[in-house]
């Protein structure tokens, strides 16, 4: 134990090696607060509560553990995602939740979970990151590094804990992105005359001439085709919780509600599409000469639903089978390791080297244009390559005149 101190001193008692009980008042109330690291920094840690006490910013000591805690900012998250006002303000999604809750609880809580949360220092959680990059890819725990400072971030907000750890952690590195890949205008062309005899080709090809993501594909409705005006509205996407299962929700943010122009091509391919279901809503067989124009399909039906969905065309498609079945066939087709997801990489890629502004790439893929540029600049060498040309030839006008 400590020299004796006078009560406004407040005390440390050794609890073990690295391990300290401070002992202090504010406002005549007796505290007493756990704390690991040296001698000099308990004395540092005492000095600042007793201060705390002086400024108003005082913190009463909670032996809430972390687990306990994660659980409630989970909830915390749950309650504004149900709340339609809240959400349309760009806060995560239901499935983005469930992701936080699952990194936190399957690597985090296992080691520090028990910890009382105001206890937590930082030089535990270098610890913690340094145990998951044995097993984890770097994205991952840098992910695990955002959401965890996010949940300490509430916490500190919440007035549960004076300052956040995290910030004070060794932020680990994200490594090197997934940029994907960006097909060319030939690889492009093989790969549709590919998917031509598939039922998937309709998808494939909104996806590689609108840019959309596939959840927003498989969320259109035919009344969000618009063929005498030649566009596709983007207003709602899929979404898979374990919770609520599939269903729609409204994009994440502003961004993402958009009016994409199409071409010819593309609204003939869909028309044809739409003429397939109504001659299945009519009971008529492919090739009859009838009249389609007096058959309605419901106001929600989908452009691409679920085939097992029966007559209303209503039911969601499993967005997972549709990638798989993308892989499978792509690869058949001399393209391993494409995703569906590259096709809306090649759309963006493919504007942008043929000069589309920046803005403009963005607001039609629902893009942030700042992310969108990284992204391009590890995609490709076209622009710069266009640049030096385009230098190249006013160069000899005036270096070699």
């Amino acid at each position: 134990m400590t020299g004796k101190r006078s009560h406004g001193d407040g005390g440390i008692d050794a609890r073990g090696e690295n391990v300290w009980r401070l002992r202090y008042r504010v406002n005549r109330k007796r505290f007493s607060k756990a704390f690991r690291g040296t001698l000099s920094e308990a004395r540092k840690e005492l000095r600042r509560l007793i201060r705390s006490g002086d400024t108003g910013e005082h913190i009463a000591p909670d032996r809430i553990t972390l687990a306990e805690w994660i659980d409630r900012w989970v909830a915390l998250l749950e309650r504004q995602q149900d709340d339609g006002e809240r959400r349309r303000r760009g806060l995560v999604n239901a499935r983005t939740i469930e992701r936080y809750a699952e990194l936190l609880r399957c690597h985090v809580a296992p080691t520090l979970g028990l910890r009382p949360l105001q206890q937590i220092q930082a030089s535990e959680i270098d610890d913690l990151y340094i145990r998951i990059e044995k097993k984890r890819a770097p994205r991952t725990v840098h992910h695990i590094h955002t959401v965890l400072g996010a949940c300490f971030k509430s916490a500190v907000r919440k007035g549960l804990i004076a300052s956040n750890p995290v910030a004070r952690a060794e932020a680990p590195s994200p490594g090197e992105s997934d940029r994907g890949i960006a097909l060319e205008e030939n690889q492009l062309r093989v790969l549709l005359a590919g998917f031509k005899d598939s039922v998937q080709f309709p998808i494939v090809a909104v996806a590689a001439f609108t840019g959309a993501r596939r959840n927003e594909i498989l969320a259109l409705r035919w009344s969000d085709l618009d063929p005498a005006a030649k566009t596709l509205r983007i207003e709602r996407a899929v979404e898979e919780t374990m919770a609520g299962g599939r269903q729609l929700k409204e994009p994440k943010t502003r961004r993402g509600t958009r009016t994409i122009q199409i071409d010819d091509d593309l609204v003939a391919l869909l028309l044809a599409e739409r003429e397939k279901y109504l001659r299945i809503k009519a009971g008529v067989p492919d090739g009859a000469q009838v009249d389609l124009s007096l058959v309605k399909l419901p106001p929600d039906a989908l452009i691409f639903p679920s085939p097992m969905g029966g007559s209303q065309f209503a039911t969601l498609r499993d967005g997972h089978a549709v990638t798989r079945q993308f892989v499978r066939r792509a690869r058949k087709l001399g393209f391993p390791g494409l995703r569906f997801h590259d096709l809306r990489g090649t759309h963006e890629t493919m504007l942008l080297d043929a000069g589309v502004p920046v803005h403009v790439v963005a607001a039609r893929c629902g893009h942030d244009p700042a992310v969108l540029l990284r992204t391009y600049a590890r995609r490709t060498r076209k622009a710069d390559t266009s640049a030096a040309e385009t230098l190249g030839k006013l160069s000899k006008g005036i270096l070699q005149g």
